[in-house]
């Protein structure tokens, strides 16, 4: 029988890696939590088989490998104890402080998602799979308010990857294409090149065991004999540099067998082909110090034909930056150089050039070609520049207030009840939720279950969140939707397809009651059989429904109707047309029928006529004298058809109304454009009342609707347009 003794003595040597390294205080917490957690684990196995307490050793030596502070090790220790206590929270508080709960918390809510995160590895590869993993990934970073749990998240995972290694098959798979799926790609991207790399293997070995040997054979060496080889040639290097009065930091890393495989698969190599499989890196003040590097290297060993690449003099698209060379080292085995300076090196490792973009197969976009960055690209810079600060400052508390100030808050993640993960914009409700997934869900949308209780339709989602639609069989969305204050919709989306909705009601009532005008007319003039469409192309409307929603605005009035229906004969001569005021008031003041007093007029829409345009008038069924300048394209159409009911038209005195004309911009895109050319119409006086945008390929195409007295003044306003930056093209349409 084991002694207690002998036990405790196993649990200390497990303890002591998660020790390394820290202050007399932070080591008692790690006790502490230590003492706390093999309580809470007695007799206790994970999913995998493994036991907890030895789960929680291998969680918290990884973490001290990471040099985490004290917190983040006693939080790895404690990561399970919610699952097996009920007032985890406030004992975990009293115990070890807010902090430690805080980071126990975060951790476990990650935890949370691995039903979600092992449905995505199930599913087939696709495009869909793809897109999905890529919003988990960001979805696990914005969970968290706190880094420090994403990286107790990884090194869990690691751990458990090493405890499974001698495992069923139908165990490890799961794991390790999830692993490949989701942990390792946020590695990478984080920087944690020392879990990145097993996470990889180890997941590699599980799924392509064969592969895996097959590759491992070919290095005809051990990890530990390729390491000890990196380490030699480093020393070589760093005394030749030294001697040449070059100061300059050397690393290497042989390179991991997944990253040799994916090598050969992507760029279909042979092993034979691969010249990286042990790799330097060598890091200098200044670029004259690169070529003086490179001279060494290529003294030292003997380069190899064809691979080197100056990447410093041509740089890549991305802006990334290096010299790459392949060199025959000790033993005549193959060996990459990398040389750089170090601001180089930042920029790769933050920058553009950011190593996972390009191994990702993400497409960077220079600055100045029309393209946005990513906001969450910008924010894992901030993250990845987070661990390298934790290398320079002195108090932890500082690193922690980093990690808490580059926490993702710009999005919210949720979950359908089948596990699919929705973005939304922060502060998103239910109901937008149920937009983002079908419009017709959110027409129906009349309650929400947020992790199975039911909550007001306003109430604001947080990330993790599982939520469920309540939808009626019919009906449509509620006007309160649209009031901003009582907080039913965040997304612009969302508020779109509401309005949408009420502005189709909204038509589809006025063509009822327009049809029903119609029809009343149709049984007064007793005209039956009459085809509908005619009439609605005789008013100018390719569409009967929008036709009859004009007559219900009132836009067409019954005079107009009957006088349409008679016919042509019926149709009253223009001295008889009695004046009525136009809709647009004042819009056509200024306008004289010759020979004819009180004539109601109206100006085209399609040409836009203004003082001292050569004008036309031509008769309208029911609605007046319609003015057109004189080279109008419609008025041409008009007349070839009825020239009869061209009248003579001129402007009255000048100055009598102000009248709309459309004007046309073309420039070149730039922040302030819209601002600058509407400063020009405000400073001539002129109203602006429609505005529509367009921007491609750098270039803004930009219509206006202005209000003039007359074209003279409009040319002064469009000549003073042309001379504002960027525009190169200023006139009326």
């Amino acid at each position: 029988m084991v002694s207690v003794t002998a036990v405790n003595e196993a649990s200390n040597a497990a303890l002591t890696p998660a020790l390394v390294g820290l202050e007399p205080a932070e080591r008692e917490l790690v006790a502490r939590a230590r003492s706390f957690a093999a309580e809470a684990y007695v007799d206790r196995r994970l999913g995998t088989g493994e036991a907890a307490i030895d789960h929680a050793h291998g969680l918290a030596a990884i973490l001290g490998a990471l040099r985490l502070d004290g917190e983040a090790r006693a939080a790895g220790l404690l990561f399970a104890v919610p699952e097996y206590v009920a007032d985890a929270a406030e004992r975990i508080t009293a115990a070890f402080g807010e902090p430690v709960a805080a980071l126990v918390a975060g951790t476990w809510k990650l935890n949370r998602l691995r039903v979600v995160t092992r449905g995505l590895a199930a599913q087939d590869a696709g495009a869909a799979k793809g897109s999905q993993a890529e919003i988990l990934r960001k979805m696990l970073l914005a969970m968290v308010e706190d880094l420090r749990v994403v990286l107790i998240r990884l090194a869990s995972r690691t751990q458990t990857m090493r405890a499974v290694a001698k495992a069923a098959d139908d165990v490890r798979r799961p794991l390790a294409r999830e692993t490949l799926d989701i942990y390792a790609p946020l590695a990478n991207r984080l920087g944690i090149w020392q879990l990145k790399w097993e996470l990889e293997d180890y997941a590699f070995r599980f799924l392509e065991p064969d592969l895996y040997k097959r590759i491992a054979g070919m290095l005809e060496e051990k990890r530990g004999e390729r390491e000890a080889f990196v380490a030699s040639v480093q020393a070589a290097l760093e005394r030749e540099l030294a001697d040449a009065g070059v100061q300059a930091a050397v690393n290497g890393r042989p390179k991991h067998i997944y990253s040799i495989y994916h090598k050969m698969r992507g760029k279909n190599l042979d092993f034979a082909e691969l010249y990286d499989v042990r790799g330097l890196r060598v890091l200098v003040d200044s670029i004259k110090d690169c070529y003086t590097a490179l001279g060494i290297v290529h003294n030292l060993w003997q380069p190899i034909p064809r691979e080197f690449d100056d990447y410093i003099s041509r740089p890549k698209a991305n802006f990334y930056r290096s010299l790459h060379t392949a060199v025959v080292g000790p033993d005549g085995r193959p060996l990459e150089v990398q040389i750089r300076t170090h601001e180089m090196h930042r920029h790769a490792e933050l920058g553009l050039g950011a190593h996972w973009r390009y191994k990702e197969g993400r497409q960077a976009r220079r600055p100045g070609e029309g393209g946005k960055s990513d906001p969450f690209d910008e924010q894992i810079a901030v993250l990845r520049q987070v661990l390298a600060w934790r290398d320079e400052v002195v108090d932890g508390a500082d690193w922690v207030a980093e990690t808490k100030r580059a926490a993702l808050d710009q999005t919210v993640y949720v979950l359908t009840p089948q596990g699919r993960i929705i973005d939304l914009p922060a502060g998103a409700t239910p109901v937008d939720f149920a937009y983002a997934l079908h419009t017709d869900l959110g027409h129906r949308c009349r309650g929400a279950k947020v992790d199975g209780a039911m909550v007001p339709l306003n109430t604001r989602l947080e990330n993790g969140q599982r939520v469920e639609i309540v939808a009626a069989k019919t009906g449509g969305p509620s006007r309160d939707w649209l009031n901003a204050e009582l907080g039913y919709l965040a997304s612009s989306r969302a508020r779109n397809k509401v309005r949408q909705w009420f502005n189709a009601v909204e038509t589809a009532t006025l063509a009822a009651s327009g049809r029903a005008i119609v029809e009343r007319e149709l049984h007064r003039e007793g005209v039956t059989g009459a085809k509908l469409e005619g009439l609605a192309r005789e008013f100018g409307y390719a569409k009967t429904e929008d036709f009859f929603a004009a007559v219900g605005r009132d836009e067409i009035g019954g005079q107009a109707l009957r006088v349409a229906l008679r016919g042509p004969q019926a149709a009253p001569p223009p001295e008889a047309v009695v004046a009525r005021k136009s809709r647009a008031a004042g819009a056509a003041e200024g306008v004289l029928i010759v020979g004819v007093d009180r004539l109601m007029t109206q100006l085209a829409r399609c040409c836009k006529p203004a003082p001292p345009d050569p004008i036309v008038g031509f008769v309208t069924r029911g609605r007046g004298v319609s003015v057109h300048r004189a080279g109008c394209k419609s008025l041409g159409a008009l007349l070839a058809r009825h020239p009869e009911r061209a009248i003579e038209t001129a402007w009255g005195e000048r100055g009598a109304g102000a009248f709309p004309v459309d004007v046309s911009v073309e420039a070149h895109d730039r922040q302030g454009l819209l601002r600058d050319i509407s400063e020009v119409f405000s400073r001539e006086g002129i109203n602006v009342t429609a505005v529509n945008t367009l921007s491609r390929q750098g270039t803004a195409t930009m219509q206006f609707t202005v209000e003039v007295g007359d074209v003279g003044h409009l040319a002064r306003a469009l000549a003073q347009v042309g001379e504002v930056k960027g525009v190169t093209v200023a006139r009326r349409r």
